[in-house]
């Protein structure tokens, strides 16, 4: 079928009146649409008020990773979760959870408010809250913590303190040291 119609019938394009679609072409007949000129910009811009930034208690919980391919070495301090994929060597200081995933590898003292382990730690443990080591976590050095959790076939060698204030830190009886099997004073 045609696009248009011979001259002489009803519905040709010269019965319309229109010249150009008297004579149309293949580049008017894909002619995009005119559009209504835009109105010239305004000479400054419109100016708005940044947002106000969240208040921290509502602020998503940032987690900085290092990833399993990666090998650092020096010192982690902040706020905010940290967790461990690769290798690190160096002291973890952080307000947030830290966490050593099952395959990594950190050689330091870690401080944090939760701790968890299911890789391996070479180095001392202060948590506020917990520390959980997982049943594929490995820890060689001394853990002190409000709570601990151990799960079966974990492996640790130190001394654990856990269950004490720093009120009753002081007059403690005796203390558990893993790795040598037997209670001594501390």
């Amino acid at each position: 079928m045609a696009l248009w119609k011979d001259p002489g019938s009803a519905m040709s394009p010269a019965a319309s009146g229109n010249p150009v679609a008297a004579n149309p072409t293949v580049t008017e007949l894909h002619k995009a649409p005119e559009r209504a000129p835009e109105p010239a910009a305004s000479p400054e811009p419109v100016r708005r008020p940044a947002a106000a930034p969240r208040p921290a208690a509502q602020a998503p919980a940032q987690e900085s990773l290092i990833a399993a391919e990666i090998t650092i070495e020096g010192k982690i301090a902040g706020s905010g979760d940290v967790r461990i994929a690769g290798r690190f060597k160096g002291d973890v200081h952080v307000d947030g959870n830290f966490r050593i995933d099952a395959g990594a590898k950190l050689e330091g003292q870690v401080r944090a408010a939760v701790v968890v382990v299911g890789g391996e730690l070479q180095g001392n443990i202060e948590a506020a809250k917990q520390v959980d080591v997982l049943s594929t976590g490995t820890i060689i050095g001394d853990v002190k913590a409000p709570s601990i959790t151990v799960a079966a076939g974990s492996r640790m060698r130190g001394h654990v303190e856990f269950g004490w204030d720093e009120k009753h830190s002081a007059d403690r009886p005796a203390a558990f040291d893993l790795g040598k099997g037997n209670t001594r004073a501390v």
